[in-house]
């Protein structure tokens, strides 16, 4: 019940807004009121999600996204009566009313029973040269670059663990006896991690066929290991099981301006033009959940990366999903990435 008071927003409230409340409080949820506390509506992750699919500019206002007719649960509600209420509508968190809809709380499963522990194997890819990081990558591979006071890798792993997961796989290749001295066995943080080792390198998705396929038995995180993200796995995990595919890819959105008026024309007639346009995609957030069937589909040795692995699943008529990844994310691939990354560190903790 604690800090709900926090995540109450009005509905003009824009999305952008209401993004950085989720990021930040880390209930997974907003709770949408007017001026007298009288809840409106609810926004979580998945509204965020659906927005960003649908091309939805930042700025819209909440009350074009919300869910209206939240799920509630009323006050003086007891503990098993909230649980059976999550239990039959798959919700995780469930704003609480007094008998005039004004919001006096919020229960989450989180707080209302322990955590479970996530089966799920985790495979954490930290063979790369980090050639664009030299010189600090001369003699240290770059998962063991400290951000604070902690190596990438280290803080990737904690934020799994914090999770509920437990069952570690990490690839090497570039002076992989550091990493390997550095993480052990993975008892000093309570969990298992083992080791597989490129020879040579695979392409970002040849080391899955190193793995011990006959013990992937559920869907199987993929995450480089120079990625600093708050994403939350559990909400990431929950999506991939609800859906009908095979593999799911986290996106990022990415915006371009072009530095000129853009003209289009029939002919010789100017049809339109438009001055400085931005341009939104989607990009590959390095990120991902592989049913047990593809990482079994790739054999020993093969040397593939993980776009065409994709590609081949689509091509076979497989369905692939996207994951929009709107939490802190950033990639540390030059050396200006690092520098930001000592910065924001804070984003992390």
């Amino acid at each position: 019940m604690n800090s709900w008071k926090s995540i109450l927003v009005p509905p003009d409230q824009s999305l952008e807004a209401a993004i950085a409340i989720l990021d930040r409080e880390a209930l997974r949820i907003v709770l949408v009121v007017d001026e007298n506390r009288k809840l409106l509506g609810t926004l979580t992750d998945g509204d965020v999600r659906r927005a960003l699919l649908k091309r939805l500019p930042l700025t819209t206002p909440l009350r074009a996204v919300m869910c209206d007719k939240p799920q509630v649960a009323q006050e003086g509600w007891s503990k098993d009566r909230i649980l059976a209420l999550m239990d039959s509508t798959q919700l995780l968190q469930l704003p609480v009313i007094d008998a005039s809809g004004r919001v006096v709380g919020l229960q989450t499963l989180q707080g209302l029973v322990n955590r479970p522990q996530r089966n799920n194997p985790v495979f954490l890819m930290a063979g790369g040269f980090g050639t664009r990081l030299h010189p600090l990558t001369s003699e240290c591979p770059k998962p063991l670059l400290k951000i604070g006071e902690k190596p990438i890798l280290e803080i990737i792993l904690e934020r799994f663990i914090s999770a509920g997961f437990h069952r570690f796989f990490i690839s090497t290749h570039y002076l992989p006896h550091m990493i390997e001295e550095y993480f052990g066995d993975g008892s000093r943080w309570g969990v298992s991690i083992r080791y597989v080792h490129e020879e040579s390198p695979l392409g970002t998705g040849g080391a899955i066929g190193l793995l011990p396929h006959e013990e992937i038995d559920s869907p199987m995180f993929m995450m480089n290991g120079d990625l600093l993200t708050t994403l939350n796995y559990q909400r990431l995990l929950e999506f991939h099981n609800t859906q009908d595919g095979v593999a799911t890819m986290c996106v990022r959105e990415y915006e371009y301006q072009v530095p000129y008026g853009v003209i289009q024309s029939k002919g010789l007639r100017i049809t339109s033009m438009v001055e400085k346009p931005v341009q939104r995609f989607f990009i590959n957030a390095g990120i991902y959940l592989l049913d047990p069937e593809v990482v079994k589909s790739i054999k020993p040795h093969t040397r593939i990366d993980m776009p065409a692995l994709l590609e081949s699943l689509i091509a076979k008529g497989d369905e692939v999903n996207v994951f929009p990844v709107h939490e802190y994310w950033l990639d540390i691939g030059r050396i200006e990435d690092f520098k930001r990354a000592q910065y924001e560190v804070g984003n992390l903790l």
